[in-house]
């Protein structure tokens, strides 16, 4: 885990043995199951410490510090293998974490390794994040809505605003296009009740590209109508009328 500890000692992360040794059964556990289902398209070793698990953790850069506090609630949606909710939740144990993910294999695997990691405190959801922001005991129920690499701006505010309580705030986990992703996402965030607070660049050990964290704060309930049925928001992005750009066609990395 070198790459992994100096990647985080740069960020000004401390990671204990205990920490180090979960995130080698997260690995081991990840690897073993990728052979058997199609989990992630990073395997490598040295990939993993950086892209998955280092790229999880930057976002206590974004986050109360030393670490998010007691209690908190935070929903990582679409959460995929895990990422960045497991290595959040590794690192800051005293949190109440929700995965929500929409493939039924993975949840299998989330559950494993919730399991095997001995966390507590950790339900995984199999779900689409449009059905849980209509239900009553998620919509505006969150501290912390996050996401990696899940959907353009325009389309992923409409998924992680209606589970955060006015007061809370959204961290979305962007590529090089975070800042024209953002602006195309203004119109969008206003409608939903959030506020952007902070575009936050971020730069990984062992990684050229640039990183950004984007914060928005939830300063209004989110209207009733919002999220809409599944497949709209992608399909009908808020705000956005005209056809969206290149630049935010592709997701920013390989699950």
């Amino acid at each position: 885990m070198d790459r992994l500890i100096r990647g985080t000692q740069e960020l000004g992360i401390s990671l204990s043995e205990e920490h180090l040794t979960q995130f080698e059964i997260y690995y081991r556990e990840l690897v073993e199951w990728n052979r058997r289902f199609n989990l992630t398209a990073i395997t490598d070793y040295e990939a993993v410490q950086v892209r998955h698990f280092l790229d999880s953790l930057s976002c206590l850069l974004a986050l109360p510090t030393p670490c998010l506090r007691a209690g908190a609630r935070v929903v990582d949606v679409g959460t995929g293998a895990g990422f960045p909710g497991i290595p959040l939740k590794i690192v800051c144990p005293h949190i109440s974490l929700t995965l929500v993910e929409a493939t039924r294999k993975k949840v299998a695997f989330l559950e494993h390794l919730i399991g095997r990691l001995g966390l507590e405190d950790v339900r995984v959801i199999h779900a689409r994040a449009e059905e849980l922001g209509q239900q009553r005991a998620h919509r505006e129920r969150y501290d912390w809505a996050m996401a990696r690499a899940v959907a353009e701006m325009p389309t992923l505010v409409e998924y992680l605003l209606p589970l955060v309580r006015v007061g809370g705030a959204v961290l979305a986990q962007k590529g090089e296009s975070g800042p024209a992703e953002v602006h195309a996402a203004e119109e969008a965030i206003r409608i939903l009740g959030g506020e952007v607070r902070r575009l936050m660049p971020v730069h990984l050990h062992g990684i050229a590209e640039t990183r950004y964290l984007v914060i928005v704060d939830k300063v209004a309930a989110t209207p009733e109508k919002y999220p809409r049925r599944p497949g709209i928001p992608s399909k009908r992005p808020l705000g956005v009328r005209r056809q969206r750009s290149t630049l935010l066609t592709k997701p920013e990395r390989d699950r």
